[in-house]
């Protein structure tokens, strides 16, 4: 007999809620309506982890607006194998992001004046909230991996002249690699190693109301070629390079990135803002030796609740998965009751945190995005290999890995509209039968298999 652990959400007034297996109902093999079969001799990618993002805002909110009790709570909640989610990878703006509370860069000087030595950059800014908030994250979860990914270059480096638009000038690309070596030397200094960078934040996106900075795939290619991997290499860096950085809908960009520069890069990083995840599939097919990476995915007010914006985080991150991906990383760690706070001149933001932190009342809050990540990270851990699933009912979503420690974790989701009894089987052993509600999720960690 195998031991079980099961967390279950079947609505706003279930939330991940662990239950006891023991006292589930056995149906009879007859009322069984949907097989999932897991074959732990069929295995793909590792994973890394999941995830969202300290931006400055959400740095902000968790350690200079909550009380120190609070703070330790959320963090534990977070990033605690045990006692939390146990949170993996974390993603970091480097400088401002649209979630930030002024537009900043590291190395900020005024206008017509150039570094290209960098004498005057610093982190200082980060040093404030982001810094130890990694530190105490690191702490709480030494399995953490942190990745990288600025929105803009300092504004003297552009076409633009500044962090919002425009490009990066070609005579300053060593000058931007150089840029991206004394970060991660700065935050290493800090105990904080970064695990990999993406060249830049959708890089096909401009707009003109936060930092941005357009990047066509061939600059994207000869900056990571010419400049980037050879600085890494020069200063002995093993912090790994991930192309594009944007939606599903365009795969052509990181073919072409690699199509030249595949022995430069080390992954693809993806959004879900457009298309869909087999581009992640799509482009592994060409380049096998690439790593996938879902890097951001927003929920917000464009998604209605309840139901409708909690599957879509199963359901996406379920596929997502299923189509290669190494991480699972969301937008912000926290925002505010005004789902910011967004740099000036943002606009009404309408992005969901992964906790609100209210600035009037303090009130502390964990929304659906936090119940669904703990769907994923507290069953499957760092370094877990994903195993083959089938279910005999394309609406019954699934996914299983096979952890370090020997457990099997999967997670399902019931994307149809009527109840369904699963039953579970593992190598054609059946290790439990239950029901799931229409738009529930369930997950399941099964003690340790023997191949």
């Amino acid at each position: 007999m195998r031991d079980i652990i099961m967390y279950q959400s079947s609505g706003e007034d279930e939330l991940f809620v662990e239950k006891s297996t023991a006292e589930l109902p056995q149906p009879a093999a007859e009322a069984v309506t949907v097989t999932v079969e897991i074959d732990a001799g069929q295995t793909y990618q590792e994973m890394d982890g999941f995830g969202a993002s300290f931006t400055d805002s959400a740095a902000y909110l968790i350690h200079q607006v909550l009380d120190e009790a609070q703070r330790t709570e959320v963090m534990s909640k977070l990033f605690h194998a045990q006692e939390g989610i146990g949170l993996s990878f974390l993603r970091n703006p480097m400088g401002a992001s649209d979630y930030a509370r002024s537009v900043y860069s590291y190395n900020d000087l005024p206008e017509q004046e150039t570094d290209p030595s960098l004498e005057r950059f610093s982190i200082a800014h980060d040093e404030a909230d982001i810094i130890p908030l990694l530190q105490q994250a690191l702490k709480l979860n030494p399995e953490i991996k942190l990745m990288a990914s600025p929105w803009s270059a300092p504004g003297w480096m552009k076409t633009s002249g500044s962090m919002i638009a425009g490009q990066l000038k070609p005579e300053n690309y060593r000058v931007y690699a150089d840029y991206f070596v004394r970060y991660i030397q700065a935050f290493a200094a800090h105990g904080l190693p970064i695990y990999a960078v993406t060249v830049q934040n959708e890089p096909l996106y401009e707009p003109h109301h936060y930092p941005s900075m357009l990047m066509l795939p061939e600059e994207q290619r000869e900056f990571i070629q010419r400049e980037l991997k050879p600085s890494f290499r020069k200063h002995g860096l093993n912090t790994k390079i991930f192309c594009y950085d944007h939606n599903w809908d365009r795969p052509d960009y990181p073919l072409t990135v690699l199509e030249q520069a595949e022995a430069e890069v080390d992954g693809v990083a993806w959004h879900w803002y457009g298309g869909a995840p087999a581009a992640q599939s799509e482009v592994l097919a060409a380049y096998p030796d690439t790593e996938v990476h879902f890097t951001e995915g927003s929920g917000g007010e464009w998604i209605p609740p309840f139901e409708q914006a909690f599957s879509n985080v199963m359901r996406t991150g379920i596929e997502i998965l299923r189509n290669h991906s190494k991480s699972f990383v969301l937008w912000n760690m926290a925002l505010d009751e005004q789902n910011g706070p967004a740099v000036p001149g943002f606009g009404k933001s309408t992005c969901r945190g992964v906790v609100t932190v209210n600035q009037q009342t303090r009130e502390l809050t964990y929304t659906l995005d936090y119940y669904a990540l703990a769907h994923f990270s507290k069953v499957i851990r760092p370094r877990a290999l994903r195993l083959g699933t089938t279910a005999s009912h394309e609406q019954l979503r699934s996914v299983a890995f096979r952890n370090r420690d020997g457990s099997v974790a999967v997670v399902l989701f019931n994307d149809g509209e009527a109840e369904e009894t699963v039953a579970v089987k593992l190598q054609g052993e059946e290790v439990l039968t239950f029901s799931m509600a229409p738009k529930s999720a369930v997950s399941l960690k099964l003690s340790e298999m023997q191949v």
